[in-house]
Parts: C-alpha cells; sequence; structure tokens
C-alpha cells in the first residue's frame, strides 16, 4: 500500500482497504472510477453469454497486465475463488475458465497457494450441510481451472494434491457423479509417462475388481496398459480383460459408460480404448461376439444400442478389408437396419445421420483403399427389410468414392438388378411383420420386386452426386442400363450391344418396368441440366441425349438382338426416321440461327424419346413439330415489327404453341425447361391468335372451357412407389386407419346432412313403410290391426335394406363427383402456373413487343381471381406468381413498347377502363395493380410520343417570352390531357368524396411525381377538397396531397410565375379559412387560470411538474398574443442579508447537505414571497399584449441580472426539464457556487468576499432572450415554400417603398 501512497494518481484497490491505505483525498475520485470498471469485469464474467464472458476475461486480463504488483491481483483472486461456489450453477465454468486464463496468463502466481486458497475459501470440513452441495463443486471446478491453465503436469506437488483432493471429492457421488473420475482420467492423460509411473501406485489400485467396478477405473488401467505397460505389470501381474470371468464385468461397465454419456450423445473413450486394446491383442473377434453383439445388445436398451452404433462406426477406419464382414453381417447390423426401418416418428431419436457421418468420414479417409471403400458401401447396401434396403436412394457419402470403387458399386448394383442374390443380403422383418400370416408379404418374389425398384433409383440418384467431366463414362453407362430394361427386351446376345448380354435370374414385372421408365426421364432431367452447366464438356460435342436417341436407333435396327416392348407401326417409324433427318438438318444449319437450331433440335429428340412411352401422342406431336421447324428456319430471322403485328401471319406459330401447351400439361419438369427455351426462340414470331391461346388457359371463359382442359399425371409416381414401400408395415397401416375413420365419419356426416335436404328419399322411405304397413294409423286410421308377421317384416326389412343401398350409392357417386372436381380444379391450377412460365419469359425477352400491352387485363383478372379465392396454397403460388411477373417484369421493366403505331387510341380507352376498374374495386391491393397498370400505360403512351421527331426550334424562337412554357412542359409531357384529365378528375372526385374509397395517396403521388402536368390539371380538385363540405378525414387527405405535390420541383417547371404566385395565394387562401378559430373564449379560459398557478409557484409549493406546467401556459399564452410578465426589481438595501460561508473545495462526504439547503436558511423566505407577489400581480392586470415599461432596459443589462429576472423557479429554457436543473444546481454547488433564493432579488449582489477562492465559475445560467410580441401569422407557421413567398412579398414591398 505504500508503493500507491507514493504515486501520484492511486490506483484502484479491493473494498474495504482504502481506508487502511491512508490514500489522499485527491486520488479517490480515480480510484472508484478505476474500481467500477474493474468490478463490473466479474459481473460479465458469470453472464451466460459466451462472447460476453470471453472479453470480460480478456480485459481483465489486460487490466492485470498493467498493473501486476497492485492489489487488484489479489483481489481478482480472491473474487474468482470465491465465485467457483458461488449458488448459481451456470457461473461456476465461467468463473473457473477465467481464474485456467488468469494463471496461464501469469505464471508467476503458485499453484499450490491457490490450491490452498480454494481448500481453505470451501474447506469440506467445516462447511454446512446447506452449502456442501456448492463448496464440493468449487473444489471440484478449481482443480479444473488448474488443470486448464496448463500447468499442473509441470507442478509435482500440486499434481499430488490436485489428485488427493480429486479422490476425497469421489465419494461424494449423489451430487457430483462421475466428475472427479473424469476429471482424473483426463488430468493423467496429459501427464508424462516419468511421472504416471510415479503416481499411477496412488491412483489404481491392484485389483482388478477395482478395475472393473466402473468405467473411470478400467480407462485408468487402459492408459497405463498403453503408456506404462510395464509399471502396470509390476503393479497387477499379468491381466486379461477378455477372459471368461472378466466379460460379463465388462459389459457391466460398458452399459454404465453408455448411461453416462445419454445426455451427450457420443462414444466413450473407454469404449474406443477397449476396442483398440482389443485389436493390438489380436482379441477382436471375441470381444465384438461376447461383449458387443451377446453382451450390450442382449440388454434391450437404448443408450447400450446407441453405444454400439457408435462403436461400429468408429471401428470402420481401424478393421482391415478380412474384418469388415465380422462386424457388417452380424447381429448388430441387423439391429441397426431394424432401429432405421421403426424410427419414423417425429419425437424419436433416429441415428442414421450420425451413422453416415461415421461412413461418410471413413471413405473420405481411404481414397486409395477402394477395396474397403467398395465392401463398405455395398455391406451397407446389404442391409435389407423384406428385400428392400434400409438406406434412402439418395446417399450423400457416394460422392467421396473414388473412380475404381464407384465402378464396382454400379456393376454390383446392376448384378443385384439382373440376378438378385437374396442369399447374400443381411434381411430382416420387423415385429409386425413376422405377426402376419399373408404368404404373399413373405416370397422371393415381392423381395426381388422391391429390391430391384431400389436399386434403379439408386443408379439414377447417383448421377446426381457425379461429376459429368470425371464419371462420364459411368454416367452413360447408367443412363444406357435404364433405357434399355425400360423399352426393351433381349432376345440375342451380341458383344456390340453389351446390354443384350445381361439375363434376369427372375422376370422383369411391368410394374418395375413402369418405375424404370419414369426413373430413365428423371434422369433425362439430370443430364439435361448437366449438359447446360458444362457444354463445352459434352462427349463429341453431342448432349446426352442425342447420344441416347442414337443408341435407341442402333436398338431399332438390330430387331434380331434386341426388340421393343410396344413395337413402332410404320407411320411411327416413319416419324422417327424424319425426326432423326431433321435433326440431322439442323445441326448443320448457320451460325446466327445455331442457338434457335438447337432448342428445336432439344425439343425433337426430347419428344422422339417419347415415342417409346406414349407412341401415338408423339407421333402426331412430331408431325406438326417438324412442319414448324420447317417453316420457322425458312422464314427470314429478323422481320419487323410491323409484320409481327400482322393477323395473316403463318400458322405455325400458333401450332407451335399448341404443341407446347400440350407438353405443359404433362408434369415433367424437363418438358417445362424444353418448353421454355424454345417459346424464348418463337417469341418474336408470336401472333395475337398465338398469344390469345396461352391467354385462354389462364382466364377461361366459363366453367365449361375449365373442365375442357386435359392435364395429366401420374408418370413420376413410381419414382416415389418404392420409398413409400420403404417404410414399415404398421406405419402404413396405422395411416390407412386413420383415413378410414376420417372417411367414416365423413360418411356420417354427410349422410345426416342428406337426410335433411333429401326429400326424395323421404318420401320412398314413406312409401315403403306404408306398403310395409309398418307406420301405424295413417290418415286417421284406427291402430287396432294386428302386428306384423314375419314374413312382412322380412319383406320389409328387405325393401328398407335396398332404398338404403340405392342411398349410399347416390351418396358415394356424389362424393365421387365432388372428389374428381377438386382433383381437376388442382390439375387446372397447377397447368396455369406451368403457363405463367411462358408469359414470363415474353416479358422477359420482348418487352418492346406491342403483344405485351394485351396481356395487362388477363394478368390483372388473374390477380383479382386469386385475391378472392386464395385459401390453398397452390392458389397462394398462382397469386404470388402472377403478381411477381406483372410487378417486376412487366410494370418496372426498363424496356417498354415503343411502336404502338395506331393503337394510341385503344391505349387511352384501355387506360380510362384500368381506371375505372381501380376505383370500383373492393380492396385497396387489387385496385393497385389496376392503378399500376394504368400508369404502365401512361409510361408506354409518353415514350412513344417522346420518341415521335420533333422539328427543331431556332434560336431566335427559344429566347421568345416565357408565356410558352406550360405549353413547352406539356408537348414534353406527349399526353393528351383533354382524353386524361377527365379520368383521373373522376377518380380524385370519387377518392375525396366516397366513404371507402379503394383508391390511396400513395396512388396519386406516384402519378403527380411520373407525370407532373397531369397533376396540374388535377390540382383544382384538390384545392377544391381542402374546405367545403368535405369530410375532415378527405379535408386531410387533401392536405397531404398538397403537401407532398407543391414542393417537388418538376411541377413547379410546369407553372409560370404569375400562375405560381396565383396557385400559391388559392391555397393561401383556402388553409387560411380553414384554420380560423375563434380563440377568444380560449384566451378567456386561461387567462382565468393564470393567477390560481402563480400563486402555487410563489409560495412554495413544488408538486410534480409544476414548473413545467407553468411554462406550457406562458407558450400556449405567447402563441394568443399575450406576453410573459417580468417580476420587478427589489432593492438590494432592503434584501434580507443572507450571512452564507464559503464552501471548502474539498468534496463533501455523502448523506450531508450542503449549508444553502438547511431548513434555517427558509426562515426568512416569507417577506420576500409576499413582495414578489405584488409585480406579479401587477403583471396580471395589463392587457393582453402590453409590452413591459422596463423593455428596453433589460436589453442592457448583464447576463446574471437577466437570468435572475424570471419567475421563480423557471426552467431557463422551454427544454430544459426539472431533473436537468436539479442536476445544473447540484454541479454548481460541488464546484463551490451557491444556488441563490428562490425568493431572492435577481439584481442582488453576493459580496466579493463570499466568492470561494477556487473552483467557481463567474458565470451565471444562461439568460432568457426578450420574447417579441406575437402574431397570429400564418405565414409564419407555413411550411417553407410559403415562407419563401410571403419573404418575397415583404421584399418586394420594402423596394417600392425605398
Amino acid at each position: 500500500m505504500a508503493e500507491m501512497e507514493s504515486q501520484d494518481v492511486a490506483g484502484p484497490v479491493a473494498p474495504g482497504e482504502a481506508s487502511k491505505s491512508g490514500a489522499r483525498p485527491v486520488d479517490r475520485e480515480g480510484l472508484l472510477k478505476h474500481s467500477r470498471e474493474f468490478l463490473d469485469f466479474f459481473w460479465d464474467i458469470a453472464k451466460p453469454q459466451q462472447e460476453t464472458r470471453l472479453e470480460a476475461t480478456e480485459k481483465l486480463l489486460e487490466y492485470l497486465r498493467a498493473r501486476p504488483e497492485g492489489s487488484e491481483m489479489k483481489y481478482a483472486l480472491k473474487r474468482l475463488i470465491t465465485g467457483l461456489g458461488v449458488g448459481r450453477e451456470t457461473a461456476r465454468p465461467c468463473y473457473s475458465l477465467a481464474l485456467a486464463q488468469l494463471l496461464q496468463s501469469f505464471e508467476d502466481i503458485p499453484l499450490c497457494g491457490i490450491l490452498q486458497q480454494i481448500q481453505e475459501k470451501h474447506d469440506l470440513q467445516t462447511v454446512k450441510k446447506a452449502t456442501m452441495r456448492p463448496a464440493l463443486f468449487a473444489n471440484l471446478f478449481g482443480v479444473l481451472a488448474l488443470f486448464q491453465s496448463g500447468r499442473l503436469v509441470k507442478d509435482p506437488e500440486a499434481l499430488m494434491k490436485s489428485l488427493r483432493l480429486l479422490q476425497t471429492l469421489a465419494p461424494h457421488h449423489n451430487h457430483l457423479q462421475e466428475q472427479p473420475q473424469k476429471a482424473l482420467v483426463d488430468i493423467l492423460s496429459e501427464v508424462p509417462k516419468a511421472v504416471l509411473q510415479e503416481i499411477l501406485p496412488k491412483v489404481l489400485r491392484a485389483d482388478l475388481s477395482s478395475v472393473l467396478g466402473s468405467p473411470e477405473h478400467l480407462q485408468i488401467f487402459l492408459l497405463a496398459q498403453q503408456k506404462v505397460p510395464r509399471k502396470l505389470e509390476e503393479l497387477m501381474g499379468q491381466v486379461n480383460l477378455f477372459s471368461d470371468e472378466n466379460i460379463p464385468r465388462l459389459v457391466n461397465v460398458l452399459k454404465a459408460a453408455a448411461a453416462s454419456v445419454k445426455k451427450e450423445r457420443k462414444l466413450p473413450a473407454v469404449a474406443l480404448d477397449l476396442l483398440r486394446l482389443a485389436l493390438q491383442e489380436g482379441k477382436f473377434p471375441r470381444f465384438w461376439k461376447d461383449v458387443v453383439e451377446q453382451g450390450l445388445l442382449k440388454k434391450q436398451s437404448w443408450p447400450a444400442s446407441y453405444l454400439c452404433f457408435r462403436l461400429l462406426g468408429a471401428a470402420l477406419p481401424l478393421l482391415s478389408t478380412e474384418q469388415l464382414p465380422l462386424v457388417m453381417r452380424g447381429d448388430l447390423i441387423r439391429h441397426f437396419g431394424e432401429h432405421v426401418v421403426t424410427a419414423k416418428l417425429p419425437n424419436q431419436f433416429k441415428f442414421a445421420p450420425e451413422m453416415n457421418e461415421y461412413v461418410g468420414a471413413f471413405l473420405e479417409g481411404c481414397r486409395d483403399d477402394p477395396e474397403r471403400q467398395l465392401a463398405v458401401v455395398v455391406a451397407f447396401t446389404s442391409v435389407t427389410n423384406q428385400g428392400l434396403p434400409v438406406l434412402p436412394t439418395f446417399w450423400r457419402v457416394v460422392k467421396f468414392l473414388s473412380p475404381s470403387a464407384l465402378k464396382g458399386y454400379v456393376a454390383w448394383l446392376r448384378a443385384m438388378f439382373l440376378q438378385p442374390d437374396l442369399d447374400s443380403l443381411v434381411d430382416f422383418s420387423t415385429s409386425n411383420q413376422k405377426k402376419a400370416q399373408d404368404a404373399s408379404l413373405h416370397g422371393p418374389e415381392r423381395a426381388v420386386s422391391r429390391l430391384r425398384k431400389w436399386v434403379i433409383l439408386r443408379l439414377v440418384s447417383m448421377v446426381d452426386a457425379l461429376h459429368a467431366e470425371k464419371e462420364e463414362d459411368v454416367i452413360e453407362e447408367v443412363a444406357r442400363f435404364c433405357f434399355f430394361h425400360a423399352f426393351f427386351e433381349a432376345k440375342k446376345s451380341t458383344s456390340q450391344i453389351p446390354e443384350t448380354e445381361q439375363h434376369f435370374s427372375f422376370p422383369l414385372e411391368s410394374r418395375t418396368r413402369e418405375v424404370v421408365s419414369g426413373a430413365f426421364f428423371s434422369l433425362l432431367q439430370t443430364l439435361s441440366s448437366q449438359c447446360r452447366q458444362a457444354p463445352e464438356q459434352v462427349q463429341d460435342g453431342q448432349p446426352c441425349i442425342h447420344r441416347l436417341v442414337q443408341f435407341a436407333d442402333s436398338l431399332l435396327n438390330r430387331s434380331r438382338n434386341a426388340a421393343a416392348l410396344t413395337p413402332f407401326t410404320a407411320p411411327q417409324r416413319q416419324a422417327w426416321d424424319r425426326m432423326l433427318q431433321t435433326v440431322q438438318e439442323l445441326e448443320a444449319s448457320s451460325s446466327g440461327t445455331k442457338a434457335k437450331a438447337a432448342a428445336f433440335q432439344h425439343l425433337l429428340l426430347l419428344v422422339g424419346i417419347h415415342l417409346f412411352k406414349s407412341p401415338t401422342e408423339s407421333c402426331d406431336l412430331l408431325g406438326d413439330i417438324q412442319t414448324c421447324v420447317k417453316k420457322s428456319l425458312g422464314e427470314k430471322t429478323r422481320r419487323t415489327r410491323s409484320k409481327a403485328t400482322n393477323p395473316q401471319e403463318p400458322p405455325w406459330v400458333e401450332v407451335l404453341v399448341e404443341i407446347l401447351l400440350a407438353l405443359l400439361a404433362q408434369p415433367s419438369h424437363l418438358m417445362r425447361q424444353v418448353a421454355r427455351s424454345v417459346f424464348g426462340h418463337i417469341c418474336p414470331h408470336l401472333t395475337p391468335r398465338a398469344l390469345q391461346l396461352i391467354l385462354d388457359v389462364l382466364n377461361p371463359k366459363e366453367d365449361a372451357d375449365e373442365d375442357s382442359v386435359v392435364v395429366t399425371d401420374g408418370p413420376e409416381e413410381p419414382l416415389e412407389s418404392a420409398e413409400d414401400e420403404s417404410s414399415d408395415g404398421e406405419n402404413g397401416r396405422a395411416s390407412a386407419g386413420e383415413e378410414d375413420s376420417d372417411e367414416d365419419s365423413g360418411d356420417s356426416e354427410e349422410e345426416d346432412r342428406d337426410a335433411d335436404v333429401d326429400q326424395g328419399f323421404r318420401e320412398q322411405l314413406m312409401a315403403v313403410l306404408r306398403a310395409g304397413k309398418a307406420l301405424g294409423a295413417v290418415d286417421g286410421e284406427d291402430d287396432d290391426g294386428d302386428e306384423l308377421g314375419d314374413e312382412a317384416m322380412m319383406a320389409l326389412d328387405q325393401s328398407l335394406a335396398s332404398l338404403f343401398a340405392e342411398q349410399k350409392l347416390r351418396i358415394q357417386a356424389r362424393r365421387d363427383e365432388k372428389d374428381k372436381l377438386r382433383k381437376e380444379k388442382v390439375l387446372r391450377r397447377d397447368f396455369q402456373i406451368r403457363v405463367l412460365d411462358l408469359i414470363e419469359v415474353l416479358v422477359t425477352k420482348q418487352p418492346e413487343n406491342p403483344l405485351v400491352l394485351e396481356l395487362l387485363e388477363p394478368l390483372l383478372d388473374v390477380i383479382r381471381r386469386s385475391m378472392r379465392t386464395s385459401s390453398t396454397k397452390q392458389e397462394q403460388d398462382l397469386l404470388h406468381k402472377t403478381a411477381r411477373i406483372f410487378t417486376h417484369h412487366l410494370c418496372r421493366s426498363r424496356h417498354y413498347c415503343h411502336d404502338v403505331g395506331r393503337l394510341v387510341g385503344t391505349l387511352y380507352v384501355q387506360v380510362e377502363r384500368l381506371v375505372g376498374q381501380a376505383s370500383r374495386q373492393a380492396d385497396a391491393s387489387v385496385s393497385l395493380y389496376y392503378f399500376n397498370a394504368a400508369l404502365y400505360l401512361l409510361r408506354v403512351l409518353k415514350g412513344n410520343a417522346a420518341s415521335k421527331p420533333i422539328s427543331k426550334t431556332p434560336k431566335k424562337e427559344k429566347a421568345g417570352s416565357k408565356a410558352k412554357g406550360s405549353e413547352v412542359a406539356q408537348a414534353a409531357g406527349g399526353l393528351d390531357l383533354s382524353l386524361l384529365t377527365p379520368v383521373y378528375s373522376s377518380a380524385l372526385t370519387s377518392f375525396l368524396t366516397k366513404r371507402n374509397s379503394p383508391l390511396t395517396v400513395p396512388m396519386f403521388l406516384s402519378l403527380f411525381s411520373r407525370h407532373p402536368v397531369l397533376c396540374k390539371s388535377l390540382l383544382p380538385i384538390v384545392i377544391q377538397h381542402v374546405t367545403g363540405p368535405a369530410r375532415p378525414r378527405h379535408q386531410a387527405q387533401a392536405c397531404v396531397l398538397l403537401q407532398k405535390a407543391l414542393p417537388t420541383r418538376e411541377l413547379r417547371a410546369c407553372f409560370e410565375d404569375p400562375e405560381w404566385e396565383q396557385l400559391v395565394s388559392q391555397v393561401l387562401a383556402k388553409v387560411t379559412e380553414k384554420l380560423t378559430v375563434d380563440l377568444t373564449t380560449v384566451l378567456g379560459v386561461l387567462q382565468s387560470k393564470q393567477p390560481n398557478l402563480q400563486q402555487r409557484l410563489q409560495q412554495g409549493e413544488r408538486m410534480a411538474g409544476s414548473s413545467r406546467l407553468y411554462d406550457l401556459y406562458w407558450q400556449a399564452m405567447k402563441a394568443l398574443g399575450v406576453q410573459r410578465p417580468k417580476s420587478e426589481k427589489k432593492d438590494i438595501k432592503e434584501a434580507p442579508s443572507v450571512t452564507q460561508n464559503p464552501i471548502s473545495t474539498k468534496r463533501k462526504k455523502k448523506g450531508f447537505l450542503p449549508e444553502t439547503k438547511k431548513r434555517k436558511k427558509r426562515k426568512s423566505e416569507g417577506p420576500a414571497q409576499e413582495e414578489d407577489a405584488k409585480p406579479a400581480a401587477t403583471g396580471e392586470q395589463q392587457p393582453p399584449g402590453t409590452p413591459s415599461p422596463g423593455k428596453r432596459r433589460r436589453h442592457k443589462r448583464k447576463a446574471p441580472a437577466a437570468a435572475a429576472a424570471a419567475p421563480p423557479d423557471p426552467a431557463p429554457a422551454p427544454t430544459q426539464t426539472p431533473k436537468l436543473r436539479k442536476k445544473k444546481r447540484k454541479l454548481s454547488q460541488v464546484n463551490g457556487a451557491t444556488p441563490a433564493s428562490p425568493v431572492e432579488p435577481a439584481d442582488t449582489k453576493q459580496p466579493q468576499k463570499d466568492l470561494p477562492a477556487k473552483g467557481v465559475s463567474g458565470k451565471s445560467p444562461k439568460s432568457v432572450l426578450p420574447r417579441k410580441k406575437a402574431r397570429l401569422s400564418l405565414a409564419s407557421r407555413s411550411p417553407s415554400l410559403l415562407q419563401s413567398v410571403a419573404k418575397r412579398k415583404k421584399v418586394q414591398l420594402r423596394k417600392r417603398k425605398a
């Protein structure tokens, strides 16, 4: 502490030591400042945010490095050690980590001393029972802090003490569980071998029962076996852990280890060490069979099972090719497959993703060993549930396979497809599947079918993960394999076609061929996308689909070796040959039409491939496409725009559009992309009739027309059939049962509903009952007859049964009809979403085409209809896509039509129609789309007028008068205001008069900003509705329009100076008329409140916010023209003398009032307050607006007198709150200034001797500027635009007077 006294500025010390140190008062403020910063570090260290903790720890270390010899270090160690045992469990590790980093940074701190302080602070012998748990954790985290510092293994004395402390903590299992033993193992794993030899007898008992008693003791044994085997042998002798006696105890130890890491979900280190020891001693088979499969798996415990799964994944890199079958074909891998199949519920833990990580790491780490890679991948694929592999068809880990392993895996999959070897599979059945008595579920045919479907889907999915430039041979081999077995069958083998040399051990079913066909077209989609991404890497310059077509042609020409499942007819074969010829012609096309020819070529090849799937439809399409292609390439590549709008366009475009619509009707993503590509090339040749074909799909005229749209679905269903079958049987049956129950409940509800409304069924029921005489007395007849006999009852039952059976059939037919209509609606909406692709292509690639203008109203109709019925996700998708195309690709496009020709008049009519529809909509969001469409048409009209040649004006004419300014601006606009002004005038009038108008202020502001000339014509309507009989809401909207429109430069450029001044005067007149209010009543009310308010302030009542209320009162009076009165000055001699003691410059102790705040000073305030009340009363009697007599003199007074002249206790400025004034008074007292009494005269001067010698500011509070007389001038409170006009008029008047 003496060192601290010798410093100029004292550093921060621990609380409680400041009084002992004798620090000077001058240094106390700096000490508190640093101490506060220093103490905040410990608060931040215990916060739950990791970033905050690390930042606080780093700042603490920097702070201590700057003061290594100060008392801060002692306090920091004491505070961190205390924090190890705090009650908050989340804060203990934070303090432990901070202590570890502190010990790591300051190596001169002895660890033994720190450990002694920890034991003294948290003594387990003297601690109470209630605080036993925090004390135990404090000792544990203290040892961990020493270990994490990295210095514990270098200090033998501290190491031994720490180990003894951990052994002392070990019996407290209720609180610490196995944490002390785990810490002991972690420390011993870092200890050098020499040190471990010395301390091994002290930490490990020479008893095998103790070693096999807990996972921690076993791990210490395995650690010693690995590091110091000789010392361990001297201590315990020869030990065989895998003997018959020890295996049951090993199983129990591993089970306990699995339970200890249940929450962490990781592999215990003792299990991995035991596996390595078994491999090292050559006893791995015994360990795996007896300990893992016959031991842990028999425990029927999921934690033990998960330990086995993790042990399997961790063992893969350690096993050789000969050892892999032992672990991959046993009970463990079968149990893993059963877990994958049954763990389907969302809340169940699924181990498959973790196993994928193990397999991926293994495959990536042994790329140079393809045999082991192939063995592992084949082993996991061979785990099947009744023939269906448990792994998904898309497996990401195959991307890590080396090229040779990949080829081997593809060959194995093809062999399993052709000749399935069910005996080589690790097959199993779930418990529910075993209970099923159906023999067809256990037959080999079903297993083969499930396996083949999965294999073909795995082959197709592998292509997605492969690189086209690296594994092109494998990709083409898979494509040829899928195509051949989807549409052909081998007759006679030949070496030229390897696929004909393959034979099936089980015949290929038709349903499996459908799956192969769907998988092949899915593969085409993948190949097409890869070819587009890397077109330069295509083999021989040909796309993938072209090589497949050539392969198909070779198969058709070799009918002796291979036969098509559906042979071509003569017309179909001719269409195929013509397609190949057209493709060759397109390849030889000129470079100018290369892209267009490539699009047509892709379309022809795709439709040609579909000949094998749907020969009849594809044959007709091929003929039409070839005709359209020839006509398209025969014409000029670039035509004039006048021809583009010529109605006498060749019909090939319309035919091709119909073909593209037919292709879009198929649920194929590949067809969708090809249609987009082809349509992008025929957009320049599009005709109104062809465009109408597309629009008819989006906006059908009648519901009957919608029903005529045929959309096919189903080709992609086989792709998901195998995936559906992979789910467990019980889940499928459960879901089916739920669906049946839902249907039954729906049936009952519908039957009840039909019973209430179907009068015909009621009449039939009554007739049957009357015929059977089951209704008793009818129409007043007596009910004295005998009861019905047995035959009559049987006949009645039969009649009722037939009647209800007919009713049930009618209900089912009605339900089927509704379901059919719902499905048709879903297909129709899906088809419309696909057709929107063509619209998007048109507005993106041909925005200057005049046909784009015809898309506005159809798209708006789709938006309006979808906004009304957007209940399903499909309707929302249609709405979002249509709105995106309309807004982003059409209205906000940089390019638009510049040549409308004779369509100008039609566009003006369309603008009128769109604005009218915008005014009639029920929803403002829909109205916004219509209004934006009209703005887009105005943009087109303005652009077309601006693009016309304008005759140049001579320079002399340009220098003429400014009277033609508005005409020039109007001509620059290029719009016919005589047609547009009535349209928007009616819309604006409707907006400012109707109660629920869909139009909004931003719509008209957008119109005004884009077309200021039109805004000039509409301003009179806005000004007219500022006042008058309009509703206040509409008047406010008119004021907002004026406020936003008038400051724009574009609008000002449309007016000449006289016109602009006249407009501003008109606006001022309207606003002045609106703001003229009789304020006499308000003024009278405020004046009546003035005496009471001022009297309360002068009497010393200090209510919350009273001073602020007084200031607000006079601000309101100033706005009404009444000046705030000033209190009169008192004579200095009459002022009561107040003896003021000089205030010491030393800082006052907390809790003591200054002399000026004591109550004895307030006894003389009574007379002064009475005298102060008189000038205030005289001021109140003055008429409003009368200036005070001493106004000129007050301008010359100094700042202190002006500040003291304010009324009692007012704020120096209106913006200063009472809290701020109180803070300033306190600061002035600290600096040595004595605040004046609230009732003290303003001009009373204090004696010079009373001023403090130091720290006194010679400036008084800021003086209040004299207030001018308030005037009710509208120009002074108007916007800047109106103020500028008023100033301009004042300047002109001054010039005239001068």
